[in-house]
């Protein structure tokens, strides 16, 4: 739980993840125990709280995304099955009821924000800055559609997820953690410990005779399971690779100047332009304005009559497809240097908009880009080379076609493994070469049979590997007289360290009437020093289930760990504790702190909704979550 707590948590679209809304996955779960099932929903409501109603299709339609969301990032397509086994619906719907009970609790409070308030935090936000360090029109764009929003439904998601943050922050924005959290966190993490030891490994054992047959056939009898012949398959695989096919993929300097003169804002740095701007309720207001500027009136002393800071009128340095709005972009970037503008007709009200210094585009000679342009262009057009080919291998398959016949037709190069087993390995435990990395395809491949066809399987980098198990060979109890090797250097391993435990146990008895540099010295052994050792961290002096086992004797404690392996043993004294005081001023605290802030933020919030959810009326539609669910098993 203390390990936990050290991590603080910040994700998604910069802030958009707060709609996951600070540990609403215990919420989620706490809903299910609000209220009963009411028989009164329609058919087409999923959930209600209060006057508010979570239709099935929004609930299918956010589902259906999240399962999109999930699959990207693991690279495979995540079945409704395993969906469920990740507890992913009834997480989903905890989020949208959750979300749903503040949203209630906002309208009940009648609080609001304005459109140029929401156009600001959007344009201010890290994730969507570009190259420049700006708001980045087509990187707003692409992020927003590549997470299934329209640009009218960020808008209005970003409204939401911000009344929802104002009421969290009033409920827990104050939230001061205690002194005597700081200290234990500080001790955890911090603590530092020496000991005193003695280290045991195989030169401690002994000499150890072979067994002999009998002690031998015995220990083979009891462990046979561990020596036992896993399956193998032979396997043909037909690989597709982006990466191997824009190898062989030529572009021409032709090619590669057009794709330079059409991205060539890709290539440099656009034209930037100091901005500053007065936003008006209406065009009258902004014409009495520019009246007031054309008699001598600043753009300041405007800006300060009308209440407008500093920080709301400097637009800073921006890229013209860093602005929000396209009209007052398209008026900025007309203007002279020092210039101010007619009113303009923005997306959120009528503005005056002054220029101040003016950066000139700068972009990369196409010599100095060639060959990235080149690499570029080559990896564009072996990704649809590899589309085209996937369609003609899943052609040739539907048409009954094995895949080394595939192969041989499409003058493509096939691999065939003649044995593999599940962890990738062959018959004598070596893993198998040349086959693709960071792909699973021996699952399907192992859960298949000689003759079925399966489907391609996604590589990381967007190719696909086709698996086809041509012969099986079963799992089978191997005999003494095949792994008598193995056997015999698995009884020697298991003796070596039974012996280590022993001798361990015997020098740790006597340490609780000597030192540790006495009983190492009857034993003809070294006394060694360790400090410096905190949990969790390596030490170059004992391995880490040691330090483990540190942390739980106390002082003057002794101690018997096995190290890590069997046939390595520590026995030790703990000698010292200590515990640096804590510095408020330092960053490292400042960020424990903020941790722990953030925990209790969460937990705080959390709390809250759960109540809001019962004062409200929270029901779930079960049935018909249920239907919805089964239905996208199939």
């Amino acid at each position: 739980m203390l390990r936990g707590m050290q991590k603080a948590t910040a994700t998604w679209l910069g802030r958009a993840v707060l709609a996951v809304l600070f540990g609403l996955i215990a919420v989620s779960f706490a809903i299910w125990g609000i209220g009963d099932i009411f028989r009164g929903f329609g058919r087409s409501t999923a959930a209600k709280v209060g006057n508010t109603e979570i239709s099935i299709e929004l609930f299918r339609q956010n589902y259906n995304e999240r399962l999109q969301q999930l699959s990207r990032r693991v690279g495979r397509p995540i079945t409704p099955d395993q969906a469920r086994a990740l507890d992913l619906p009834r997480q989903l719907l905890g989020q949208m009821v959750a979300e749903a009970a503040l949203d209630e609790n906002a309208r009940e409070m009648r609080l609001g924000l304005s459109d140029a308030e929401i156009a600001k935090r959007i344009t201010t936000d890290p994730t969507f800055r570009g190259p420049t360090g700006q708001f980045d029109r087509n990187r707003f764009d692409q992020i927003i559609r590549q997470a299934g929003y329209t640009e009218g439904r960020f808008v209005a998601e970003q409204r939401k997820i911000t009344l929802r943050r104002e009421i969290a922050e009033t409920i827990a924005g104050g939230l001061t953690v205690p002194q005597t959290a700081i200290d234990l966190q500080n001790r955890f993490r911090n603590e530092e410990r020496a000991i005193d030891y003695i280290a045991l490994d195989r030169a401690q054992a002994g000499d150890v005779p072979a067994p002999s047959p009998e002690a031998l056939n015995k220990y083979f009898d009891e462990r046979k399971v561990l020596f036992r012949a896993p399956e193998y398959r032979k396997i043909d695989l037909l690989v597709l690779s982006p990466q191997d096919a824009s190898r062989w993929t030529e572009v021409s300097d032709a090619d590669a100047r057009k794709a330079y003169d059409d991205r060539r804002g890709r290539y440099g740095t656009p034209e930037r332009r100091e901005l500053q701007q007065i936003v008006f309720a209406n065009a009258d207001e902004a014409r009495a304005a520019v009246e007031k500027i054309g008699k001598g009136t600043t753009f300041e002393q405007i800006a300060a009559e009308r209440g407008v800071k500093d920080a709301d009128m400097n637009l800073g340095l921006v890229a013209k497809a860093g602005m929000l709005d396209d009209a007052v972009a398209d008026a900025a970037f007309k203007l002279e240097p020092g210039k101010v503008s007619d009113p303009v007709a923005g997306r959120f009200g009528t503005v005056l908009v002054r220029v101040g210094k003016v950066e000139p585009e700068k972009v990369r000679p196409y010599e100095e880009v060639a060959n990235e342009i080149k690499r570029e262009l080559a990896q564009e057009r072996a990704k649809t080379q590899i589309a085209d080919l996937h369609i003609k291998v899943e052609d040739e398959r539907g048409a009954g076609q094995s895949l080394a016949e595939i192969a041989k037709k499409l003058n493509l190069e096939p691999k065939r493994i003649e044995a593999i087993d599940r962890s990738g390995r062959d018959p004598e435990g070596n893993p198998v070469t040349g086959i693709p990395a960071n792909t699973d395809f021996l699952a399907p491949a192992f859960a298949s049979d000689v003759g079925v066809e399966n489907d391609a399987v996604r590589t990381p980098d967007g190719g696909y590997v086709w698996v086809e198990v041509i012969s099986t060979t079963p799992s089978r109890e191997r005999p003494l007289a095949e792994v008598q090797e193995r056997v015999v250097e698995r009884w020697r391993e298991d003796e070596i360290a039974s012996r280590l435990k022993t001798k361990a146990a015997e020098l740790a008895d006597k340490l609780k009437t000597a030192t540790v540099n006495e009983v190492a010295a009857a034993a003809g052994l070294n006394a060694q020093v360790a400090k410096g050792l905190k949990r969790g961290a390596v030490s170059d002096a004992v391995p880490a289930k040691v330090v483990n086992d540190v942390f739980t004797t106390p002082k003057d404690g002794v101690g018997n760990s096995q190290g890590d392996r069997p046939t390595y043993r520590v026995v030790f004294r703990v000698t010292d504790i200590a515990v640096p005081k804590v510095d408020p001023s330092s960053a490292e605290v400042k960020q424990l702190e903020n941790a722990l802030r953030t925990t209790g933020f969460e937990d705080l919030v959390s709390q809250y909704v759960v109540r809001l959810q019962s004062d409200l009326g929270t029901s779930i539609n079960e049935t018909a979550l249920n239907q919805v669910l089964s239905s996208a098993a199939n």
